[in-house]
């Protein structure tokens, strides 16, 4: 897995959710640091956030930690 794309993937989605840090981390109820961490790629969510994470975000889990949307199957 590269954090660094899934960082900016997670940043990319919550902008377009018109979300910030804050308002995100709320939603999951953590840390609008530990949101920045994730965007910056210093950190990983934890596997116990992946759900609710993925939730907010508006894609699957297998899409997060692609760091990627996937490609509507035909």
């Amino acid at each position: 897995m590269d954090q660094i794309k899934i960082g900016k993937f997670i940043a990319y989605r919550r902008k377009k959710q018109g979300l910030s840090q804050k308002q995100l981390a709320e939603q999951i109820n953590v840390t609008d640091k530990t949101i920045s961490k994730w965007e910056t790629g210093s950190r990983m969510p934890d596997a116990s956030m992946l759900l609710k994470l993925s939730q907010a975000l508006e894609i699957d889990v297998n899409e997060l930690l692609a760091g990627e949307e996937s490609s509507p199957e035909e």
